[in-house]
């Protein structure tokens, strides 16, 4: 049998890189999450403009939930920055 050809990593998934990739963030609402979650979308998209940050509090404003769309570049960049964001003590979820 043949050797098979390395697929290359736009195989791994279906997105095209590079692009807008939205990253919902969720924690307690703590007057640090949004400046932490910064720092860790800046190390992996250094481009990324902090003004483009949403923020919108629970219903009961117990939570916060931040919406940051960064430049995807590869999958290994996204993966490494979920990685990051999921480890934070002030992150409750990514999506």
């Amino acid at each position: 049998m043949p050797d098979q050809p390395q697929q290359p990593e736009t195989q791994e998934t279906l997105l095209e890189f590079p692009c807008a990739f939205p990253l919902k963030i969720m924690g307690r609402a703590d007057s640090d999450l949004a400046q932490a979650v910064l720092a860790v979308v800046l190390t992996h998209d250094p481009g990324f403009d902090g003004a483009t940050m949403e923020m919108r509090a629970s219903s009961g404003g117990n939570y916060v939930s931040l919406t940051c769309t960064v430049t995807a570049t590869s999958k290994a960049q996204l993966d490494a920055l979920y990685r990051e964001l999921t480890g934070h003590p002030l992150v409750k979820i990514v999506l």
